[in-house]
């Protein structure tokens, strides 16, 4: 048995029994959003499903709406500086922006772009249908916005930023949406471009045999790898420092992504929390040489819009940034992007904390099928899920589960 808790901000009005009744027709008729038959009509295009497929019409109705291209929208403001920053700081040889920008690509991914062209393991946790969004086996929603590097390097494109909606399958609370956006920034070097301006540097080398240790690939000279991570640091933290202003006290931390070898996220210390606001490294060169740009070293990073936002303007939930409000909206009219924005609270209706129980049924069961379900009957007006109790008959094999809404 388990029991849940879901909390919301609405009149009070008995929402229970829908939740109930829904729950009772998924379990009875065993068919649900993977249900084989009918295609799913993505962005014009057909998609037929499978077994695999398992995107519900509430997620699908957030396809296109881009909100990080609404022009005043707080996701827009965001990146316009961004962008900005980097055409400012970033010139080409003949004084063009050296970083092309994509904003409007796609959602809709294969699978090999999403998983396979990163070096993601076939059975990494990352591809689990209980994490992400599949239209079918062979197509999904993109979780990432890293699902493009490999097409943009095939391209030729040696510098870039690619923006856009990712979606995955998530907890419900005041940080988590299953729809929200990213920001993707590549940029490599060759043997010129990263030598080129130290004296007596002939003699350095982009590459070598030798084997990988927690400082560098394999395939990388220790001198190559430093530079680029110098310079990747360095770009980074110019831009962070931007958006917040001088003083901002920042610490990087060693991690792990399976396409970047080495690996880090910046942390900054905001209000006396520290805070992960990004995740970058040295590209896998096995990753560059598939994508036909194996003369160069590259670095890596991703960013979520929302996330920084949040912290920027002070808006407290990632719902708001769907609110069709006005009273939200009007607050980011501002004639200038640079301008400083604190988000001034909406009134609410007092927290409504309701509860719901249900049997689980036999087959495998994840928590994120009962989010997609809330999502579904509630929307955006639940605010908050919260697991309270789990109980295991004695009698049976297949435990049973009890949510309160």
């Amino acid at each position: 048995m388990i029991l849940w808790s879901l909390s919301k901000r609405a009149p009070r009005r008995p929402a229970g029994p829908c939740l109930a009744a829904a729950l009772r027709r998924s379990c009875r008729s065993g068919r649900g959003p993977g249900a084989p038959g009918a295609s799913l009509e993505v962005l014009g295009k057909s998609y037929p499903r499978d077994e695999q497929s398992n995107v519900p019409g509430k997620i699908l109705s957030k396809v296109g709406k881009s909100l990080h291209r609404r022009e005043h929208h707080p996701l827009w403001l965001l990146l316009e500086r961004v962008k900005r920053h980097f055409y400012q700081q970033y010139a080409g040889p003949f004084g063009t922006p050296r970083f092309s920008v994509f904003d409007g690509l796609s959602p809709v991914v294969s699978t090999r772009q999403n998983f396979d062209s990163l070096l993601i393991p076939p059975e990494h946790p990352s591809r689990r249908r209980g994490d992400n969004y599949y239209l079918n086996r062979t197509h999904m929603l993109r979780s990432h916005t890293s699902a493009h590097q490999w097409d943009l390097l095939r391209a030729g494109l040696s510098a870039f930023l690619v923006a856009g909606d990712v979606y995955r399958r998530d907890q419900i609370d005041s940080h988590h949406y299953p729809v929200f956006h990213q920001l993707e920034g590549v940029r490599l070097f060759n043997q010129h471009q990263l030598f080129g301006d130290i004296k007596d540097g002939e003699p350095l080398q982009l590459f070598e045999h030798s084997s990988r240790s927690s400082h560098k690939q394999e395939t990388h000279t220790l001198e190559a790898v430093k530079l680029v991570e110098f310079d990747l640091k360095q770009t980074l933290t110019k831009l962070i420092i931007h958006l917040f202003g001088e003083g901002l006290e920042i610490r990087w931390v060693d991690c792990y992504f399976p396409f970047t070898h080495p690996s880090f996220e910046m942390e900054i210390n905001f209000q006396g929390e520290w805070i992960e606001v990004l995740g970058c490294g040295i590209m896998e060169q096995q990753l560059v040489n598939s994508a036909g740009a194996q003369n160069n070293i590259g670095w890596a990073f991703g960013l979520g819009l929302e996330r920084l936002a949040m912290i920027l303007y002070k808006i407290p939930d990632i719902r708001l940034f769907w609110s069709e409000d006005e009273r939200f909206l009007k607050q980011f009219r501002v004639p200038n992007i640079n301008q400083d924005v604190h988000f001034q609270p909406l009134s609410k209706y007092p927290a409504l904390v309701n509860d719901i129980s249900f049997w689980l049924p036999p087959q495998n069961y994840s928590e994120n099928d009962f989010y997609d379900l809330v999502r579904t009957i509630g929307g955006d007006l639940v605010e908050k899920v919260d697991l309270i109790d789990k109980f295991q008959h004695p009698k049976y094999t297949v435990s049973k589960s009890l949510i309160q809404w």
